[in-house]
């Protein structure tokens, strides 16, 4: 029967600090997760990172004077080291804004993904695996706050706590099932990916209709859902709440294609608030007024793709690549994951090896998927040459 460590230690100076540091400097496995205000602020803050080993559970937080992740570097950067995370997609890109790379990481969510397990969160395959429960009701709660309430405190605290053994757990199941080689590559990607978040909003596309609108229509909406965006981006950095509070991407779609005439209309739209018409619904209504002005005169350019060479093979040699890894899933009974992870799967159709070495340099498609695999994927990308119309 596991043991887990007992209790926790709040990290809250900077001599605290060292001294947690040094403590895990002495495990070879670590816990790690974080928290931030994500869901209560424009720009989310490291509000706590959360270490533990298989005797000792650290809460660092990040919001006090000297209490500075980049203190943890070192340590989280020895790929002989391995961290255990669950998700660990978004952390990697906050540790990695303030300078924390992750090596010798072992992602416990993307395990369960690909050993095809039903439910992954951490709550289910804790459950599961362990027999523990861990409560979940402070998933959306605001980590910024001080002094942190006892239930939030022993949410983050439990959230470490356990996954030492979880992760242990997990990685047999992957050798059990022979996948480990391939959890671990993905693993290793992750953390190479792993930048700075993107400045907020950056990458916003509208969800607009692609049928029911002409292009005119199509161009009109693009329009205003681009000028809200740039609106609700302002109004959320002045009152300090993330832009979807202020105003939500399905009602930006709502009115950029409905295009309301007054508040009466605005308010009715999908996801409005009220306390957001009055505020700031004259604002809306004038971009929309301005826009269908422009659009009325023919002065909004239709949406146009980009141009250049387009590979006229390249649909069929995505299709191709999914049927193969399919087959080879089945064969192996693994998830299509497993064979062929959609990243690697979209290299391989852009670059379309045309030998073994040649595969064996795609990123993180590793030795074992080039002795299984690869001369089977030679051939089939043989049959689709890359074709430039």
């Amino acid at each position: 029967m596991p043991t887990y460590p007992q209790g926790d230690v709040d990290v809250v100076d900077a001599e605290g600090a060292q001294s947690a540091t040094r403590k895990l400097e002495a495990a070879r496995e670590l816990a790690v997760d974080l928290e931030a205000d994500s869901m209560h602020a424009f720009r989310a803050r490291l509000c706590f990172l959360q270490l533990a080993t298989d005797a000792d559970v650290f809460l660092f937080d990040t919001l006090q004077p000297g209490v500075e992740a980049r203190l943890l570097a070192p340590l989280m950067a020895d790929p002989g080291r391995t961290k255990f995370f669950h998700a660990a997609q978004g952390d990697l890109q906050f540790l990695a804004e303030v300078g924390v790379r992750v090596q010798g990481l072992f992602d416990t969510h993307r395990a369960a993904t690909l050993l095809g397990w039903p439910k992954v969160g951490l709550a289910d395959v804790a459950r599961e695996r362990l027999g523990v429960e861990l409560p979940k009701e402070h998933q959306q709660s605001d980590f910024s706050i001080r002094p942190l309430p006892a239930g939030m405190h022993d949410y983050i605290a439990n959230d470490v706590r356990y996954l030492c053994e979880l992760g242990r757990n997990v990685r047999d199941a992957c050798r059990e099932a022979d996948i480990l080689e391939e959890v671990l590559l993905d693993c290793v990607r992750l953390c190479d990916e792993a930048v700075a978040r993107p400045d907020v909003g950056a990458d916003f596309k509208p969800k607009l209709p692609r049928s029911g609108l002409n292009p005119a229509q199509l161009a009109l909406a693009n329009a205003i859902a681009q000028a809200l965006h740039r609106k609700r981006l302002e109004w959320a950095e002045k009152e300090n709440v993330p832009m979807g509070r202020m105003l939500s991407n399905m009602a930006m779609g709502d009115i950029a294609v409905k295009l309301p005439t007054n508040p009466r209309e605005l308010a009715r739209m999908a996801g409005v608030r009220g306390s957001f018409v009055r505020t700031y619904g004259d604002d809306v209504l004038a971009v929309v007024r301005e826009l269908v002005e422009k659009s009325r005169k023919g002065e909004l350019e239709p949406e146009r793709e980009a141009k250049g060479p387009r590979d006229a093979n390249r649909r069929k040699r995505e299709d191709a690549l999914k049927q193969f890894r399919v087959e080879k899933a089945t064969e192996r009974k693994v998830t299509p994951s497993v064979v062929l992870p959609n990243p690697i799967l979209d290299m391989l159709a852009a670059r379309s090896p045309k030998d073994l070495d040649e595969l064996a340099q795609v990123p993180y498609f590793g030795e074992k998927r080039l002795r299984l695999y690869g001369p089977g994927l030679i051939e089939l990308l043989a049959k689709f040459p890359v074709l430039n119309a």
